[in-house]
C-alpha cells in the first residue's frame, strides 16, 4: 500500500509502485479528469501538480508520487488561482475539442502560483510541451494574462 495526498485527501492504494500516477487516479480513484494523451510525458494532457509542481502523470511513477501531495483538475475550482484561471478559459473560449485543456488549466495555474505577472516568454517556457491539437494558443496565452490579472488583484475579478 502506497499513502499519498490527493485534493487534501489522504489515500492509500494497492499498486506496484512503478504504476503511472495517471492509471492510479484513473482507474483506482476513478477521478478521469486527468487525460491520457501520448504516455511518455510529451503533450501535456496529463499533467497534474505533485508538490505544487506541474509533472506529467503518465510518466511519473507513484512511487515519486508516495507521501506527496497530488492535486488534479477536479481540486482546481476550490483554488483561487485554478478558479482565476478556469473562468478566463471560459471567458476567453479557449476549449474547443476539450482534450488537452485539464493539462493547459493545470499548467497555467501552476505558472500563476509562481508567477503573478508572468510576461509571454514566461508563458511560452511553462505552457511549452501542453499540445493543443486545435491551436488556440492565442486564447490561451489570452486567457492566461487575464486570469493574471485577477489573481493580481487577489482573486477577485
Amino acid at each position: 500500500m502506497i499513502s499519498l495526498k490527493v485534493n487534501g485527501k489522504t489515500v492509500r492504494v494497492d499498486a506496484s509502485a512503478d504504476t503511472p500516477l495517471l492509471w492510479v487516479l484513473r482507474d483506482t480513484l476513478r477521478m478521469t479528469g486527468t487525460k491520457f494523451g501520448c504516455g511518455v510525458g510529451l503533450c501535456g494532457a496529463c499533467t497534474v501538480h505533485l508538490d505544487g509542481e506541474p509533472v506529467r502523470s503518465c510518466s511519473t511513477p507513484l512511487s515519486a508520487a508516495a507521501g506527496k501531495k497530488v492535486v488534479t483538475i477536479e481540486a482546481m475550482a476550490a483554488d483561487p488561482v485554478g478558479k482565476a484561471v478556469q473562468a478566463a478559459w471560459v471567458k476567453h473560449d479557449v476549449p474547443q475539442c476539450g482534450y488537452c485543456q485539464s493539462g493547459q488549466i493545470m499548467g497555467a495555474s501552476a505558472l500563476l502560483a509562481s508567477n503573478k505577472n508572468p510576461s509571454d516568454a514566461d508563458i511560452d517556457a511553462a505552457m511549452s510541451g501542453n499540445i493543443c491539437r486545435c491551436g488556440t494558443y492565442n486564447q490561451i496565452r489570452a486567457a492566461i494574462k487575464d486570469a493574471a490579472r485577477t489573481v493580481g488583484k487577489g482573486g477577485r475579478a
